[in-house]
């Protein structure tokens, strides 16, 4: 007889990234849905972890990461945030961003502690939370725009609010935090014990020369944050998993102490393949321009569909209203459009725990052009 174990998630399913992944398969459908690039990486990096490999360093490297990685790291965040950590004591590297968002929460999280979460929010997020006995509470952003209703934060925040969750730039709306909104958020945790926790995966991948507001920017902020980043995204390596964690000493002590005993420590000579591959600059500096080319070309295409687009600043994703071509729910559309147009993409409910329906798409653009075109002749196609 199988034993018998506690359900920790009893309202959570398979992912809808694997269903619609798996659906696209079946129909042999043009995925837009992951958020995956199709197109290769620097070959200069692979060459480097090639030769990492090469010369032995396989064995593992210390706890806290590639001490050359952190160093080089700490001076990127200084360049870039003006923000002085210490590669010692403030910067972990982890196995992705999602993992460090983890090592965050249950870091912090008691049961009955709450944490306020922005919906559409990227799916990690709440199931981090509540396999750690939190709650969250989810405060919607204002569609179509997704601004940040701070008023509604206001009302929220009780006592046993110990987090608030931050994304930019964000995941599924390609929205990015303005000034108005640090000056919002500095004001509400201002003489609290609120914890933030800074999701920025995609600090690079942001547009029309719009500013990345890192928390690490902002020392009264970045003095109570985890803030979490991943190299999958800024070079394109996304099935390599690997990030980092910046947060003050205190903070950071307490997260190396769950980290340690998970996953201890990360690939070695991927580290030593991007901690040489980190002096090459314009890798990442260049990188929104990169991913700005694609959205524009992407938004050029689909000009020739009925599909509408909210505004993207950032990440691999732009939203599309459908709106004017049917009334179905999100996930009766996509699974649609992947079954007989041949092009997946990720209903924007599935980014909600109450189902909700916009009648929005997310399409990934990070794709090659031609990928792009053939996607986009497929909808032009079917309407």
């Amino acid at each position: 007889m199988t034993p018998s174990i506690p359900n920790k998630l009893p309202n959570v399913g398979t992912t809808i990234f694997t269903v619609m992944s798996a659906l696209a398969t079946q129909h042999n459908a043009i995925n837009l849905g992951q958020g995956f690039p199709d197109f290769p990486m620097n070959p200069k990096l692979t060459s480097l972890v090639t030769e990492a490999m090469q010369a032995n360093q396989n064995q593992y490297v210390h706890m806290c990461g590639l001490p050359l990685l952190r160093e080089r790291l700490a001076e990127k965040v200084n360049e870039s945030y003006q923000c002085n950590v210490h590669p010692d004591t403030d910067i972990t590297i982890t196995p992705g961003g999602t993992y460090a968002i983890y090592t965050a929460f249950t870091t912090i999280l008691s049961p009955g502690d709450e944490v306020i979460v922005f919906e559409p929010a990227y799916d990690s997020y709440i199931p981090n939370i509540e396999l750690n006995g939190g709650i969250a509470i989810r405060i919607p952003l204002q569609h179509p725009s997704y601004d940040i209703p701070w008023d509604l934060v206001r009302a929220k925040i009780t006592p046993k609010t110990k987090a608030i969750i931050i994304n930019s730039p964000h995941n599924p709306t390609g929205s990015v935090l303005t000034q108005n909104d640090i000056n919002e958020l500095t004001d509400i945790v201002d003489h609290s014990n609120i914890i933030i926790i800074s999701d920025e995966v995609y600090e690079h991948l942001i547009f029309d020369d719009k500013a990345h507001l890192s928390i690490l920017k902002y020392p009264a902020l970045s003095a109570r944050s985890f803030v979490c980043f991943s190299f999958g995204k800024v070079y394109h390596c996304t099935g390599w998993k690997m990030g980092y964690c910046i947060a003050p000493p205190t903070l950071m002590a307490a997260f190396r102490k769950v980290h340690q005993f998970n996953v201890f420590t990360c690939n070695s000579p991927m580290q030593h393949g991007i901690a040489a591959f980190l002096t090459e600059k314009n890798q990442y500096l260049e990188l929104g321009k990169f991913l700005q080319q694609k959205r524009d070309y992407f938004q050029q295409l689909m000009q020739a569909t009925p599909f509408v687009p909210l505004p993207s600043y950032g990440s691999y994703f732009q939203l599309y209203s459908y709106e004017n071509i049917s009334q179905q729910s999100e996930l009766e559309f996509a699974t649609a459009l992947t079954e007989k147009a041949g092009v997946a993409t990720i209903p924007v409910s599935a980014f909600y725990k109450t189902p909700t329906n916009n009648q929005v798409l997310r399409f990934c653009f990070a794709k090659k052009e031609e990928t792009l075109e053939a996607a986009v002749e497929r909808l032009r196609r079917s309407f």
